[in-house]
This record gives structure tokens, C-alpha cells and sequence, in this order.
């Protein structure tokens, strides 16, 4: 069974049917937590399952699979009093099973700019042979004007034509990126990016995981779509850093 399988049977049987059971099945015994809302291992995980509540669903949106790791992208509700979108991220053992997993989750926002949800869009990879010139592309951008801060750049990588954004507090193009990020600075949260944890790619879609400032220390998890050598489309989720975690490994 493929990663991409392993992890969509694992999490409709876990996040779907709410059978902590499924922890036996197709979690690792050395789970690995990065996630701020659970401890270490397959036990927290198992606690987690069962004190999900009927109230709550996942609703998805993207799967994405590159190698041992595979993304998801969609909407938590009845974690919270509002539902939540949210990026996870699983590496899967040798074994086939969940050894480890990363996530960042928001706020959803009903009323954005730019009249687009969190994570409405293409949501099928169409362009699998386009995977490492995309991640290549996104890399750069990633390292030249993201970490680099080298916005002179900026039409390089992204397409002057097309760039459909789901951040909610940006409306779509270029003009509408750079009118978010003056507002942003005017109240002290200046996008910086210190390092590029991770970047998985397939297709037309790369997701980076990130670290930096937003005001306060954040994750951020950005998905790209990439057509004819261009990014034309951006979701993301900005998180603060925890100054404590249930666990010792960081969030990355």
C-alpha cells in the first residue's frame, strides 16, 4: 500500500470512525508528536481518539505524498468552539505505519478578502511529472525571497497574470500580496523567514514548512500551485510557536 494510501485509511478510521483501535493498527510503537495539542506516542494518540466528541468531522481537501511524507490539507471541526483549518504532515516507517507527524492549525475564516475560502480550489494533482522542476522552483523562491528577503525578485516566481490567494487577509495578485504586507507591518507583524524545515511536492502543489516572525515566533505552512513555470495560487496557515509543548520535540 502506498504512503498516500496508508495515511488516508489511517485517518479515516482514526479522525472519521473515531475507533481508537486503529492506533493498534497503524500507528508506530515510537510515534513521534511535533503537534501542540498531543503528547508522544501511540497511548496520547489512542487518549485523543477517544475523547473526540460527536460534534466532530474532518473535511478535507488536498493529500499530497512525496516519498515517506504525505500532507494533508482541510477543516477540523469540534476541536474548538470554531472549526479550524489545518495542514498535518506524517512520515510513515518502513513498517507502513504512522511514526511521526507534524501540524499547524488556524482559526476558519468566514469573510476574507479575496472572496475565497482557506482551502476551496484545485484539489487534484494533474501534472505528476512536473513534481521536481515545481519543487525546484518553489525552493528557490523559498531561499531567494522568502528567507533571502529579495522581493525585487518576486515576478521570477510568481505569475503576473494569475495568483489566486486564500490567505484571508490578502486579496488576489501581486497588489493585493504587497497591500496585506504593508497592512501586516503596520501592526508590527513583518513576514520573516528564518529557515525552510521541510518542502514536499507533488505535481503542481509544494508545501513548505517554515519557520520565522509574524509578530511573534510562527509556523508557517504554505501551499503553492505551480502552472507553466509560475506560482499562480496560495493557502497557508500562520501559527504561533508555543513557549511550551506536551512533549520535547519541538514543533519541527
Amino acid at each position: 500500500m502506498s504512503a498516500k494510501k496508508i495515511v488516508i485509511q489511517a485517518t479515516t478510521e482514526l479522525f472519521g470512525a473515531k475507533d481508537p483501535s486503529a492506533v493498534d493498527r497503524w500507528v508506530a510503537a515510537d510515534y513521534r508528536q511535533h503537534s501542540a495539542l498531543a503528547a508522544d506516542g501511540p497511548a496520547s494518540l489512542r487518549e485523543l481518539v477517544a475523547g473526540l466528541g460527536d460534534d466532530f468531522r474532518y473535511d478535507g481537501a488536498r493529500v499530497l505524498a512525496d516519498g515517506d511524507l504525505v500532507a494533508l490539507h482541510g477543516v477540523y471541526h469540534g476541536f474548538g468552539p470554531e472549526p479550524l483549518v489545518g495542514f498535518d504532515i506524517f512520515r510513515i516507517d518502513a513498517e507502513g505505519k504512522l511514526a511521526e507527524h507534524w501540524d499547524a492549525l488556524t482559526p476558519q475564516v468566514t469573510d476574507t478578502t479575496s472572496g475565497r475560502t482557506q482551502v476551496d480550489g484545485p484539489t487534484t494533482v494533474t501534472e505528476p511529472d512536473k513534481t521536481e522542476a515545481n519543487r525546484a522552483l518553489v525552493t528557490e523562491f523559498a531561499e531567494r525571497v522568502l528567507v533571502g528577503a529579495d522581493y525585487s525578485i518576486l515576478t521570477d516566481f510568481i505569475s503576473t497574470e494569475t495568483y489566486d490567494q486564500h490567505n484571508p487577509e490578502a486579496a488576489d495578485g501581486l497588489a493585493g500580496f504587497g497591500a496585506a504586507a504593508a497592512k501586516w507591518a503596520e501592526e508590527g507583524k513583518t513576514l520573516v523567514y528564518k529557515t525552510i524545515h521541510r518542502v514536499i511536492a507533488e505535481g503542481e502543489f509544494v508545501l513548505l514548512q517554515s519557520e520565522g516572525e509574524f509578530g511573534v515566533p510562527v509556523a508557517y505552512y504554505d501551499l503553492f500551485r505551480v502552472a507553466d513555470g509560475k506560482i499562480v495560487e496560495h493557502w497557508d496557515v500562520i501559527t504561533p510557536i508555543p513557549a511550551t509543548l506536551p512533549h520535547t520535540n519541538g514543533l519541527f
